[in-house]
């Protein structure tokens, strides 16, 4: 019976001291409460020689993020009715070998990629946001089989692409960095 008085005044005092504040949900999307409907334009690539379809896989990803972690946003890709637009360009995407296998092929890959996002409130013609030198870095690592390396190449820039949207919607979604600007 003393225990049990014992849990309950520990109980009441933490709810009391304000602990419970702790493990509260994040329930806003880190944008303003009147953007409901975000525009995803496709991507732009100022990369030469830039893959088949890459620009759209990022901007897939990009859509497909959003959905996944934007609490309720609606994503489309034209700005016609929209409240915001995520406006992306890929700047610089580059690639390098930082593990080698036994015979001196690169097994994994590190790849850096410079984008510039922005994102506009297109209600009260504001920005957002704005990082003209984003920068991603990642490593991705591909079988030692060099029979399945052209297999692998789709699957890989889809993990790219996947992670690299991952880090932008942290970004908007966390709220980090989203600026009020005064025009």
């Amino acid at each position: 019976m003393k225990f049990i008085n014992w849990a309950v005044f520990l109980f009441l005092f933490l709810f009391v001291s304000g602990f419970t504040e702790c493990y509260k949900p994040v329930t806003k999307s880190g944008l303003p409460d009147n953007i409901k409907t975000v525009a995803v334009p496709a991507f732009q690539f100022e990369v030469e020689g830039a893959r088949y379809r890459v620009e759209s896989r990022f901007t897939e990803a990009v859509t497909k993020e959003i959905i996944r972690r934007g609490r309720g946003l609606k994503v489309q890709g034209s700005r016609e009715g929209a409240d915001a637009v995520v406006e992306g360009t890929i700047r610089n995407f580059n690639f390098s070998g930082v593990l080698l296998d036994r015979q001196g092929r690169a097994r994994v890959y590190e790849v850096m990629i410079v984008a510039a996002v922005t994102i506009r409130d297109l209600r009260e013609n504001k920005i957002l946001y704005d990082n003209q030198n984003f920068i991603f870095r990642d490593s991705f690592e591909f079988s030692e089989d060099p029979r399945s390396f052209f297999n692998e190449e789709d699957p890989a820039v889809e993990r790219m692409a996947r992670t690299f949207a991952e880090s932008v919607v942290s970004t908007i979604v966390n709220g980090l960095g989203v600026k009020e600007e005064k025009r």
